[in-house]
């Protein structure tokens, strides 16, 4: 097996973790050279979603949905255990978890560190990124991990879907608050952006190429597959580059609150890395709903942390150490999940 097939990044991704790393320094070092620039770049977002940021995630979106095959959506209720995996741990553990742990660190391990007020906000928005599951990057954390692509399709968009719902009243019980206002221009624009918008394009390209035939949907597959990594790279680093003043300025706060939220993380990757691991769960389908059940919809934790708190708030602090954090998380887990794919395949072939 050549290095391009045991890697799904081809040979640039094996040494991803050196061009995030240089990302992240690349990023927080422009935003401290260039202040002015990333605050131009900051202003361009509609209903808090940045354009540009949209722009990039689009790249690296729209390769996994030229894999999507409509006419087969149907089929997934036929393997109904991963979507109710997803569902479960996003809304019946992981917000729950993320506010023990919250409270565990800023009213237990570090009260001594940060005053009852602040503790009371870093809280707060940590369990706002509790009750926001991913949206939009859970398709690249799929796509890197060989995930079924119809399959995550389905979990993402009934995840959506229950979010709706679900997001306000869970979030108001944990915050103790009555007044939770979803932003919904937030909401509703993600999901047509990162969902919608990407499916039917990738459905029209998909059409087109199967009709021309002749490998041209493998051949154009494998051209995006640079622009894509490409593209999460150049995600890291306007993050970074966005938030480099915070960073610059709190990296002890920054340092404690990415403590609690790292064990989340990873925890939450385990419990349902390991649930599917019990009840047989083929790969492709285990790995993005840990994926969806580890990574978060910050978009939305920060605007609600925004609404409620205000912009310079300790809430609206953590809802951004979350978006700081999870790259670099969720690249680990990709590897991981890669590296353990033939042992979850030789399982669920062996399954009764």
């Amino acid at each position: 097996m050549s290095d391009s097939e045991a890697n799904p990044l081809g040979l640039f991704g094996r040494y991803l973790s050196l061009w995030v790393a240089l990302s992240i320094a690349g990023g927080v070092a422009l935003g401290a050279l260039f202040p002015g620039v990333f605050q131009a770049l900051a202003a361009l977002e509609i209903a808090r979603v940045n354009l540009v940021v949209a722009v990039f995630i689009w790249v690296m979106i729209y390769p996994m949905m030229v894999q999507v095959d409509l006419g087969c959506l149907r089929d997934v209720g036929k393997r109904p255990g991963g979507l109710a995996l997803t569902l479960v741990v996003n809304w019946l553990i992981k917000p729950f978890t993320m506010a023990a742990l919250a409270w565990l660190f800023f009213r237990g391990v570090f009260s001594g560190l940060v005053t009852p007020e602040n503790a009371d906000q870093y809280i707060a928005g940590m369990i706002l990124l509790g009750v926001a599951p991913c949206t939009a990057m859970v398709f690249v954390w799929s796509q890197l991990s060989r995930g079924d692509a119809n399959y995550t399709l389905v979990q993402v968009s009934v995840n959506d879907l229950i979010m709706v719902f679900a997001f306000a009243p869970i979030a108001g019980l944990l915050l103790g608050v009555t007044d939770v206002i979803v932003p919904w221009d937030t909401l509703v624009l993600s999901v047509v952006l990162f969902v919608v918008l990407p499916l039917a394009a990738g459905a029209l390209t998909r059409t087109a190429l199967l009709a021309k035939g002749g490998g041209a949907l493998d051949r154009l597959n494998a051209r995006l597959k640079p622009a894509s990594i490409l593209g999460l790279l150049a995600t890291i680093v306007l993050i970074f580059g966005l938030q480099a003043p915070t960073i610059l300025a709190k990296p002890g706060v920054i340092a404690l609150i990415s403590v609690p939220l790292l064990i989340q993380s990873y925890g939450i990757f385990v419990i349902t890395y390991g649930i599917a691991w019990l009840f047989r769960l083929r790969h492709d389908v285990a790995a993005p709903a840990a994926m969806i059940g580890t990574s978060n919809f910050f978009e939305l934790a920060v605007a609600v942390a925004i609404s409620l708190f205000g912009l310079q708030s300790g809430a609206a602090l953590a809802t951004v150490v979350g978006v700081l954090i999870e790259v670099p998380v969720m690249l680990s887990l990709v590897a991981f999940a890669n590296r353990t794919r033939g042992a979850f395949q030789a399982r669920a072939a062996s399954a009764p």
